[in-house]
């Protein structure tokens, strides 16, 4: 199973520049504009959200960072912010899944692989709380519009996350700490897409089902970052997602009631403009 290298990619460049970026905004203004560098993960996550099988990659790939004023590649994804004051922040902004392939995850099997998923929409970030050396908390509500790549480009509905964020920096920055809880609900087509059994694909084992709307999963974790110094940062994430009282918790393509996905890796800076973030302003 390949990962597909812009999703990828943007995976390195968003670990590396959350090592990077102060929540500050005023002390986001002196990091360059643009930075490039080159990355390492390994990761392993779910096939699909309850899924009994598992996918396990190691990626090394290039990345590339840009903080302008609008359009934006950073630690939030590839799009543009449209609005940012010191309360509320509002962005367009892309997302991805990696594919699955249904000869290697066995309940799949004999069914269409799930492709590439992009996703792209609005999203609003308010920024409730702030404990001073303690850390931030936020809120953030995005709209997504699910795309599959495979064969061609079809749409797979719609998806929407509601959760809350914590995230705290110590030691001048050099590490950062984030903790998340939300839950992911999406529209009948994308919940059809994962979940739904066609009659042509039933066997004994495995019955027709017909998937509903409603709530996917509930997903909480921390992720963290260590800057061993200005070029190099090491970064790791652990994922809990529980899929009890899920809309399609019945599907047979549904095997878990829990997952968890984890990552470690590192990014290295080769390259960094002289010019500031934002200084176009």
């Amino acid at each position: 199973m390949k990962t597909p290298p812009l999703l990828a990619a943007i995976l390195l460049a968003a670990s590396a520049s959350a090592a990077a970026d102060p929540a500050d905004p005023a002390e986001q203004r002196t990091l360059p504009l643009w930075e490039a560098g080159i990355g390492a993960a390994a990761l392993t996550m779910p096939a699909y959200p309850g899924a009994d099988d598992r996918s396990n990659r190691g990626l090394v790939l290039p990345y590339f960072l840009y903080r302008g004023k609008v359009l934006r590649a950073d630690q939030n994804g590839v799009g543009a912010r449209l609005l940012n004051t010191d309360r509320v922040e509002f962005d367009i902004g892309f997302s991805g899944a990696l594919p699955a392939h249904s000869d290697d995850v066995a309940a799949r099997r004999g069914m269409p692989d799930l492709g590439t998923l992009v996703e792209f929409g609005p999203r609003v970030k308010y920024k409730f709380a702030d404990f001073g050396e303690r850390g931030r908390l936020r809120a953030e509500l995005p709209l997504r519009a699910v795309i599959e790549g495979r064969g061609g480009l079809r749409r797979q509905g719609w998806t929407t996350e509601p959760r809350l964020v914590w995230e705290t920096r110590g030691d001048g920055a050099r590490w950062t700490l984030e903790a998340q809880l939300g839950a992911v609900f999406g529209d009948r087509r994308i919940n059809r897409y994962f979940y739904e059994v066609a009659p042509q694909y039933a066997t004994p084992d495995r019955a027709a089902y017909r998937a509903d709307a409603g709530l996917l999963l509930v997903r909480t974790g921390v992720s963290g970052t260590w800057r061993v110094d200005p070029d190099l940062r090491l970064f790791g994430f652990v994922r809990v997602e529980s899929y009890s009282g899920a809309a399609n918790e019945d599907s047979p393509l549904l095997r878990k009631s829990t997952g968890t996905s984890a990552g470690v890796g590192l990014a290295w800076t080769f390259a960094r403009s002289q010019r500031p973030a934002y200084s176009n302003e």
